[in-house]
């Protein structure tokens, strides 16, 4: 049997690079943000976000959901009613992989009730400010990172369900060798 690991944290917070550490290209690694970008580009899903949202078919699909998100955040919930099944469908898929681990990068892990799937619940933490500073360098809107924050329980609540604190407020040598450490228990 596989040690299943999740890893989960706040936006921006450097879940994807402790996922890539502790994956290490010898253990699995599923990344939900990658599933959910390779579903978007799916035709019977951008069909069904176009006629259920009544998105205009000529436009970016993606772009389109970001403006009405803005406008109407009930919005968010119509999409994830959508989109998450179809992730869920595919972790369910990778976690039959038979390997001594297996890492899953989930960032609505709990908020999305997964926690039963896996046996090492790993959180990644850092500071809002340095979060949103994070977010805002590559994706440059204010508003969709406060959106996307408020979606998320609280962080205090989230480090006491998980196994393992990560806090990545320092530089990336340290993260490393957090990460590393947790890993190491389990190989």
């Amino acid at each position: 049997m596989a040690i299943i690991i999740g890893i989960t944290g706040s936006i921006a917070s450097g879940k994807t690079t402790v996922a890539k550490i502790m994956s290490g290209k010898k253990h699995p690694l599923f990344s939900a943000d990658k599933v959910v970008a390779k579903i978007y580009k799916k035709k019977t899903v951008i069909t069904r976000l176009i006629k259920e949202l009544k998105l205009d078919s000529s436009k970016p699909i993606k772009r389109q959901l970001k403006i009405i998100v803005k406008e109407n955040e009930k919005i968010m919930r119509k999409i994830e009613l959508i989109i998450h099944p179809l992730v869920r469908n595919e972790m369910k898929l990778f976690l039959k992989k038979k390997n001594k681990i297996l890492i899953c990068e989930i960032p609505l892990l709990i908020e999305s009730n997964l926690i039963h799937f896996f046996d090492k619940l790993v959180f990644v933490g850092a500071k809002k400010n340095l979060r949103k500073k994070r977010y805002l360098k590559v994706n440059k809107d204010k508003k969709i990172f406060n959106l996307l924050n408020k979606r998320q329980i609280k962080e205090s609540k989230k480090r006491k369900i998980c196994d393992h604190v990560i806090n990545n407020n320092q530089n990336l040598l340290t993260l490393k060798r957090n990460a590393k450490k947790i890993i190491s228990m389990y190989e």
